[in-house]
């Protein structure tokens, strides 16, 4: 039931995605190098294949290496709802340190790593549970939808 409920939250707010093909490249990164992460994670598919997921060594099968729940903010620098989600992104950065990673994952930049997950519009976002299959959404989120998501899928919070 909570599924449910939280599926037809988020399928409300997936009218303000962008699912154009604009080109602007710039390289953004941020290397953790402490466990309580302030800011959101920018993640390359190298990165992404042993912090989140190895999709190319188990093809078949979600297996998350993470050791705190996490969202996937997969975005675009062109993409006006990704710009702004970003702030908010930054904002539970913060709130949830410690408990849950928030990671970025520039389409432009790993278009390989898109496919792989069919991101066909952005922002597309994953909620990675622990122990469990992710969840995606799409389009701008509200950032009490995001807590929302964070305190029920994520951290099972009642």
């Amino acid at each position: 039931m909570r599924k449910t409920i939280f599926a037809g939250i988020l399928l409300a707010f997936t009218f303000t995605a962008c699912a154009g093909n604009n080109k602007e490249n710039k390289t953004e990164t941020n290397n953790p190098s402490k466990e309580t992460v302030m800011t959101p994670i920018h993640l390359t598919k190298a990165e992404f294949l042993t912090k989140v997921a190895n999709y190319e060594t188990n093809p078949t099968e979600w297996k998350y290496l993470g050791d705190k729940p996490c969202i996937i903010d997969f975005y675009a620098n062109w993409c006006g709802p990704c710009k702004m989600i970003a702030p908010i992104l930054e904002d539970l950065a913060k709130e949830y340190a410690g408990q849950i990673y928030i990671y970025k994952v520039n389409t432009e930049e790993e278009q390989e790593l898109a496919a792989a997950f069919g991101i066909r519009s952005i922002p597309t976002l994953l909620f990675c549970p622990m122990g469990e299959n992710p969840q995606m959404a799409q389009g701008a989120l509200p950032k009490e939808t995001f807590k929302q998501a964070i305190n029920d899928v994520l951290l099972k919070k009642k």
